[in-house]
């Protein structure tokens, strides 16, 4: 998966970029770039910020970082949002997604395995 088309920028002490939330997909993943945001799937509604909140958690939990080193700084109540993180900045942030995008699955939630297995 390529993120290298992703628009980050310098924000306090980390990265600000675009995100393209998809609500009430099949799962919680992040699916590549769209346009220049990122976008991201996740399997919460649109409702009492519980979308926010899980592409908050489905970012933390990618990256490495505590839950609240991820920001939301911009559409709450809209498809398209503008996140921060903290403590990575563009060129560190841009190295950890090229190295998630190395064909590793993107199905990832804090506490959960990579990936889904197939039954026999």
């Amino acid at each position: 998966m390529d993120f290298s088309s992703l628009r980050l920028e310098a924000w306090e002490d980390g990265s600000a970029f675009p995100v393209k939330a998809h609500p009430r997909a099949r799962r919680n993943a992040l699916a590549g770039c769209l346009a220049g945001r990122l976008k991201i799937e996740v399997t919460a509604a649109p409702e009492g910020g519980e979308a926010n909140r899980a592409v908050a958690k489905l970012l933390a939990g990618s990256l490495g970082l505590p839950l609240s080193g991820v920001v939301l700084l911009s559409g709450p109540g809209a498809s398209r949002k503008r996140f921060g993180v903290r403590g990575l900045g563009p060129a560190r942030l841009a190295a950890k997604l090229a190295e998630l995008g190395e064909g590793k699955p993107m199905d990832k939630a804090p506490g959960r395995p990579h990936g889904r297995e197939k039954r026999p």
